[in-house]
């Protein structure tokens, strides 16, 4: 089973990364861009092949690696 992780800062907990993009792209000359958040994507792929199991797997993967639960966000794509 493939899957994706996408994982991005919570509301409220400042994003330095992001303001630096937002200002470069400002000075690009991208006009209007606002409220910049950057994130990570991570894909993987598990033997397992029981959705259920899997996704309970992947779930703590992000709980105990992969995302900060204090700080950060998670969702969860099964790709097949």
């Amino acid at each position: 089973m493939k899957a994706k992780i996408t994982i991005t800062l919570k509301n409220g907990v400042l994003d330095p990364q992001g303001k630096a993009i937002e200002g470069a792209l400002a000075g690009l000359g991208f006009d209007g861009v606002s409220e910049v958040r950057q994130g990570k994507v991570i894909e993987l792929e598990l033997s397992e092949t029981n959705q259920t199991v899997g996704r309970a797997i992947l779930e703590e993967m992000c709980e105990k690696l992969l995302a900060n639960p204090v700080m950060e966000s998670y969702s969860i794509e099964v790709m097949g």
